[in-house]
């Protein structure tokens, strides 16, 4: 029987693509992922399958950078970068990856992650473990609906039109990162697969990696994958979003699907980084487009501010004259 390795599997990908079902699935098999875990909600009934630890501490970095989990601008990275280079930081994480000692495949799952990979690289391999990633995919107009669905079902719909702007620059700015992240060993996962056929898309998986799944666990993963999950069954006609944009997501789209049978192609990850460029313009003129507009909200707002503070001095003072008039 062949010995198991000794890694941490660091479990990304977008928002609603499937992690937390790809988590769960593979605590089945046997990964362990270290408590307390974060508690379900509305949004993911079912649980997220996130050690809380991680959740806090990737949280605390992001936020000195400051980047989102969900961040469109091309320089996130780079700004992420720095807050995973705090030396004090990386002792931290080291210091919690040896109370996992116990345990010999540590499975981490957050969609921070990638932004934070290099705080992981550096840690990993001082506990004496190994680091490996594993990405789900789900197309872009599905997570734009999903996350829609999920948080902003009572908002105008201007803004869910804005908001769907908004993530699906996102999904793209985030998977020319997490490629540039996970290089190395890492396997990707389509979400359609792990619902359509688990068995076979994390056996994929596990061959590229490496992993020990323990067969054990198959009838708990057969309960606990809901092929209802996929319910933003959506196309492009139905996000209004612009056609640059939509172009450079379905191409992306296309060739990180390369990647579940390929992980390492040069080719994939070279296209990839050309249509990095095309969109960090398109990013740009929409910041452009986006200055002047800002401009003149925030001229609106002094004014209405002004206005505001004279119409309440004016209040105040009134009375106050009347008190020395002459009757």
């Amino acid at each position: 029987m062949t010995e198991t390795r000794r890694r941490v599997l660091l479990v990304t990908g977008s928002g609603r693509s499937g992690t937390s079902t790809v988590a769960g699935a593979l605590a089945r098999l046997g990964l362990y992922i270290p408590p307390p875990l974060v508690e379900a909600d509305e949004t993911n009934p079912r649980g997220f399958y996130e050690s809380q630890w991680v959740v806090d501490f990737h949280k605390e970095l992001l936020s000195r950078a400051p980047v989102r989990t969900i961040d469109a601008r091309p320089e996130a990275a780079a700004l992420a970068a720095r807050a995973a280079a705090d030396p004090q930081a990386r002792e931290r994480l080291v210091n919690w990856l040896a109370e996992q000692d116990g345990h010999a495949q540590v499975l981490v799952k957050d969609p921070r992650a990638f932004w934070l990979h290099d705080v992981w690289r550096a840690a990993v391999p001082k506990t004496g473990r190994e680091l490996a990633f594993l990405t789900m995919l789900r197309h872009p107009v599905e997570v734009a609906g999903s996350r829609d669905s999920a948080y902003l079902a009572d908002e105008t719909p201007g803004f869910r039109r804005q908001r769907a702007t908004a993530n699906v620059a996102a999904w793209v700015n985030g998977a020319f990162e997490t490629e540039v992240a996970t290089r190395g060993e890492r396997a990707f996962v389509r979400h359609l697969d792990l619902l359509a056929d688990w068995r076979g898309a994390l056996g994929r998986a596990a061959e590229q990696l490496e992993l020990t799944l323990d067969p054990a666990g198959d009838a708990a993963v057969d309960d606990f994958i809901d092929t209802r999950l996929h319910r933003a069954r959506i196309d492009w006609d139905e996000l209004d979003v612009p056609d640059e944009l939509r172009d450079l997501a379905e191409r992306a789209w296309e060739l990180m699907n390369a990647l579940v049978d390929s992980p390492q192609d040069a080719a994939v990850a070279e296209e990839l980084a050309g249509l990095r460029e095309r969109y960090a313009r398109l990013h740009d003129h929409a910041v452009a487009i986006a200055i002047d507009h800002t401009k003149a909200r925030e001229a609106h707002v002094r004014r209405t501010v002004r206005a505001n503070v004279e119409r309440e001095l004016g209040a105040r003072t009134e009375p106050r004259r009347g008190l020395f008039r002459r009757s």
